[in-house]
């Protein structure tokens, strides 16, 4: 399958440069609202069948747990990928509360355990640099770790601590400013990518630092 992409001559005078990432954070957000309905429709014929009393034994059945716990964490990385790389204007709002239920969300089931501390709110652009860093974190410590998000007092910060890391200079170097041209990364590494663009859209520098143990991503 051939990549689509966008010919700089095909993008409208007086247009931002932006217009790709745009474009890609519309598709992800239509994708991801029309999963969501069949993915609850699913979910609800799960719930009827362990309410029904003509199946005896099957509401404790391992097929129909493993039916709706493999619906519950399809619909959680769903809205995850629908905040981290869906469409999201200037002016919109999110509850710490609510990109901190998201990012728990994503986390269980794996080796990775995260901890976001604040209260309030913040502007939805910051919720999905803050989703993005994560996914980034998790590429960064595949064997397990404890991710922190706090916020500071110029911004954010989100601190990776493990064992172990995996080494991806080509890829943290989407976080720099964009100068020499980069190696498109792989379908599976995409949020890199995805966190440098939007940074540089709405000037919001990010510093990082990664090492054996660990790493680091501000902004």
């Amino acid at each position: 399958m051939r990549p689509v992409t966008i010919p700089a001559d095909a993008i409208p005078a007086g247009t931002s440069g932006g217009l790709g990432i745009e474009l890609a954070s519309l598709v992800a957000a239509r994708l991801c609202h029309d999963l969501v309905s069949p993915l609850g429709a699913i979910g609800n014929g799960v719930e009827l069948l362990e309410m029904a009393g003509e199946y005896p034994g099957l509401a404790k059945s391992p097929e129909l747990s493993l039916i709706g716990e493999s619906v519950k964490a399809a619909r959680a990385r769903v809205r995850f990928y629908r905040t981290a790389f869906g469409h999201a204007t200037r002016d919109q709002r999110t509850a710490v509360t609510e990109v901190a239920q998201l990012a728990q969300d994503y986390a269980r089931g794996t080796r990775l355990a995260v901890e976001i501390e604040g209260s309030g709110d913040l502007s939805r652009v910051e919720a999905r640099m803050l989703l993005l860093a994560l996914m980034c974190m998790d590429s960064a410590m595949p064997w397990g770790g404890r991710v922190l998000v706090c916020r500071s007092m110029s911004g954010w910060r989100v601190v990776g601590e493990a064992s172990r890391t995996r080494s991806q200079p080509g890829l943290w170097g989407w976080l720099a400013p964009l100068g020499a041209p980069l190696s498109p990364p792989e379908p599976s590494e995409v949020h890199f990518a995805v966190l440098g663009v939007l940074a540089q859209q709405h000037h919001r520098p990010i510093l990082w630092e990664v090492d054996a143990t660990g790493g680091e991503i501000s902004f």
